[in-house]
C-alpha cells in the first residue's frame, strides 16, 4: 500500500523533472527564435535563403532513462544535464552543401552561443554512409532565479542527406537494428548517389549564380542610377566611352 509519505516523494519527483524538461524547451525556443531571425534576414535582405526546413524535438523521458542505462550513466538530473547533450534537438536542412558551413558559422558567431563539439559527418562520413553536420553548443536560458546554459545538439544536411537518413532510420528500426548484409550495401550506395547529386547541384547552383551576376554586373554598367530614378545608357554613347577609356 501506496504511504502518504511515497505520493509526496512521487510529486516533488514529478515536479523536479518537470522543471528539468522546461529548461529543454526554453532552449529550444531560444535557439528557434536565433534560426527564425537568421531566416527573415536572408529573405528580406539577400536573393537567397540557405535555410530550407528546420525542425526541433525534446527527447522524451523514456528516451533519456534507455540512453542512460544503454551507456551506463548515473541516475540523477545533474548527471543527466552533464552527460546528456542531445535532450534538445535541432535539424536544419538546405540545399547545398557549402550553406551548411555558412549556417554552422553564422550560428557559432553568435556572442551567446558556446560551442561544444563539432562532429563533421560529411568530410568524414560514417561508415554507413551517413553524412551531415552536428554541432553542441550551450545557450543561456534566463529562468525568474537563474541562468541555466543549456546543451542542444544541431543537426545541420542537404536534402539529400536528410531523405538517406530518414530512409536509413526506417530500416533501422524496421530490422530491429539487425539489417541484412544486401539492405547495408544498398544503402552505402545510396549514400554515395545523394553524394554525387549534392555535387551537381552544387555545381548548377554554382554557375547559374555566376550567370546571374554576370547579367546584373552588365545591367549595372548599361544604366544610370540618380536618387531613385534609373536611366538606360544609350548604346552608342557606351561605346563612346568605352573607347575613350582604352
Amino acid at each position: 500500500m501506496t504511504s502518504y509519505m511515497d505520493i509526496d516523494k512521487l510529486k516533488q519527483m514529478k515536479n523536479e523533472l518537470t522543471k528539468f524538461m522546461l529548461v529543454y524547451k526554453f532552449a529550444l525556443e531560444e535557439m528557434m527564435t536565433k534560426i527564425n531571425i537568421l531566416e527573415q534576414e536572408f529573405h528580406h535582405t539577400h536573393d537567397y535563403n540557405p535555410i530550407e526546413h528546420v525542425n526541433s524535438r525534446i527527447k522524451s523521458p523514456e528516451s533519456i532513462f534507455n540512453k542512460i542505462n544503454r551507456k551506463n550513466y548515473p541516475f540523477s538530473l545533474p548527471a543527466i544535464q552533464n552527460t546528456i547533450k542531445d535532450i534538445a534537438g535541432i535539424r536544419i536542412t538546405c540545399s547545398f552543401v557549402s550553406d551548411i558551413y555558412k549556417i554552422a558559422a553564422m550560428i557559432s558567431g553568435q556572442a551567446d552561443i558556446e560551442v561544444i563539439d563539432t562532429k563533421d559527418y560529411i568530410k568524414n562520413p560514417k561508415g554507413n554512409g551517413y553524412r551531415s553536420l552536428h554541432l553542441i553548443i550551450k545557450i543561456p536560458v534566463f529562468m525568474s532565479d537563474r541562468v541555466e546554459k543549456v546543451f542542444v545538439e544541431i543537426q545541420i544536411r542537404t536534402i539529400a542527406m536528410d531523405f538517406w537518413a530518414s530512409l536509413e532510420h526506417k530500416i533501422y528500426y524496421k530490422y530491429d537494428k539487425e539489417i541484412p548484409d544486401r539492405l547495408i550495401r544498398e544503402l552505402k550506395d545510396a549514400a554515395n548517389s545523394a553524394t554525387e547529386l549534392d555535387k551537381k547541384m552544387e555545381n548548377l547552383h554554382n554557375e547559374i549564380s555566376g550567370i546571374k551576376a554576370l547579367e546584373n554586373s552588365k545591367e549595372e554598367l548599361t544604366e544610370l542610377h540618380i536618387n531613385n530614378d534609373t536611366f538606360p545608357l544609350p548604346a552608342d554613347l557606351l561605346r563612346f566611352l568605352s573607347e575613350k577609356m582604352i
